[in-house]
């Protein structure tokens, strides 16, 4: 049984709790935050204790910790927690920082300990189904990816100003599966962003619309495109063009109904956020988490990957500000 610390009792914490607890591998066993009105409420719910972050890092007698705390707190509980002898699942990204990420990549490597990074996109049934086909040899060689993702509407600017930024808060989880997907990482990254659905957003030095294109060395491409607005729901798609076919990956729908009629045809719309469109991905990624710290597999996503979306992030904020591609091996 993995007894495990939750740092962090928010929106995703909350996600995190459901299946630490739903798990036959694992037991939420304490629960820490800055509200402590926050982590005593979660922690009621499960049976766990609410205790400090310090407390739960020096109690040997929890194994693992799930850091969903805010991203200026990655690294430091990473470092701590792995110092402790805990294996560790963090929340992307690891820091704002991509500096600071490398360094703390080579404490975690230094520790011996695991360490798994939140990018469920890729335990989604549907991308890992996508990933498993293009794998097989069944469209051959990855030539074409390209990844659309558009939130339902943007989240509040209090959250964007501390976020990063688009390319490192949203945008990363794009970065992820196209690193996946493509078998590495591009050579160059161009991008271009804009202002158009709330001032408000430009006015916090961030931009809520976006095109990114990604080449490799050789010569292979993938287009990104963002917005924090989608007026029908979350929008998540993909399209892997090979040399003897195409991979699709379209949304989940509120429902399957369709009504045909001499008016036309319609359907719902599209899973209206992340929480309805990736409950399964979050329960598939901490079961992968729990074989790894159990020494039962690998660890799956790790910081180098980690370190990886953010590199290409940080590319992409470049290009951006100096309206030119940016060459992955210069940032």
């Amino acid at each position: 049984m993995l007894n495990t610390g939750l740092l962090g009792a928010g929106r995703i914490g909350q996600v995190h709790a459901v299946n630490i607890a739903g798990h036959a591998g694992s037991r939420l066993a304490a629960v820490a935050d800055v509200n402590a009105d926050a982590a005593g409420a979660l922690a009621g719910r499960f049976g766990a204790e609410m205790r400090g972050t310090d407390e739960i890092l020096a109690d040997p007698g929890i194994d693992a910790v799930l850091i969903a705390t805010s991203t200026d707190t990655h690294a430091d509980l990473i470092e701590r927690a792995v110092d402790a002898g805990k294996a560790v699942f963090c929340e992307k990204p690891v820091d704002l920082s991509l500096e600071r990420a490398r360094a703390c990549a080579r404490h975690a490597e230094a520790s011996g300990r695991p360490v798994m990074l939140g990018f469920n996109r890729r335990f989604d049934p549907s991308f890992a189904a996508l990933k498993a086909a293009l794998d097989a040899g069944e469209v051959g060689r990855a030539e074409m990816l390209a990844i659309t993702s558009f939130d339902p509407a943007p989240p509040p600017i209090a959250y964007i100003k501390v976020s990063g930024g688009l390319f490192r808060d949203m945008t990363i989880h794009d970065f992820d599966m196209a690193h996946w997907l493509m078998g590495g990482l591009p050579e160059t990254v161009s991008a271009t962003g804009s202002v158009l659905v709330d001032p408000a957003i430009g006015e916090a030095g961030d931009i809520d619309t976006a095109v990114i294109v990604m080449t490799w060395a050789d010569g292979r491409i993938a287009t990104i495109r963002n917005s924090r607005r989608a007026a029908y729901g979350y929008d998540q798609r993909v399209e892997l063009l090979g040399e003897k076919g195409l991979l699709e990956l379209g949304n989940i729908h509120e429902t399957t109904l369709r009504r045909s009629t001499d008016r036309g045809v319609t359907g719902a719309k599209p899973t209206y956020f992340f929480l309805e469109r990736y409950m399964p991905a979050f329960a598939a990624e901490w079961d992968a988490f729990v074989a790894a710290a159990s020494g039962e597999g690998t660890v799956p996503v790790g910081m180098a990957d980690g370190v990886a979306a953010l590199a290409m992030a940080e590319a992409a904020a470049r290009s951006r500000a100096e309206g030119r591609p940016v060459a992955l091996g210069d940032v």
